[in-house]
């Protein structure tokens, strides 16, 4: 994306800010390898506020439709993008409980003054994806088309059974 879109993480959640509009495909830099086809824009809502815990929170949702590779025919394969997630804040890694490691239901990051929107979009993109995308039915490309080259090995043949 041509623009920078920075945040101060804990302040952004404390004063329940709201941040939402479009990110083009095209701008997913680190995605790009995995798009069959960058066109269009997806949606993003980014909600800031504080958690059960006292902690600060954004909620992240994204919605759209990508077009993966199809790890089968290479073709594209419209994969329709609806990303939820919550995400609270830590001073740092060491200030989690195991139980709050174990819990599924949140992702933790460290507080950040200067957090790239565009980047934390980008990384919950990625984590949702899935490993081999394909259709449910699909052609499996014919390897070596064309003319059929003979073997090295087919001279060989011919002494097979010749005993000197």
């Amino acid at each position: 994306m041509s623009r920078e879109l920075v945040i101060d993480s804990l302040a952004f959640a404390r004063e329940t800010g709201s941040l939402q509009g479009e990110l083009p495909v095209a701008g997913l830099v680190r995605s790009l390898d995995l798009l069959a086809d960058t066109a269009g824009c997806l949606t993003y809502r980014l909600d800031g506020r504080l958690g059960a815990t006292g902690r600060s929170q954004i909620c992240l949702q994204v919605d759209g439709v990508l077009s993966l590779r199809c790890q089968r025919c290479l073709e594209g394969v419209e994969y329709p993008l609806v990303i939820r997630s919550v995400l609270e804040f830590v001073g740092n890694e060491d200030d989690l409980t195991q139980d709050e490691i174990e819990d599924d239901s949140r992702d933790y990051l460290v507080e950040d003054k200067e957090l790239d929107v565009v980047a934390l979009i980008e990384d919950e993109i990625i984590l949702s994806l899935p490993s081999a995308p394909r259709h449910e039915s699909c052609a499996v490309p014919e390897a070596g088309q064309g003319s059929a080259e003979a073997s090295p090995f087919s001279a060989l043949t011919g002494l097979k059974g010749k005993v000197q």
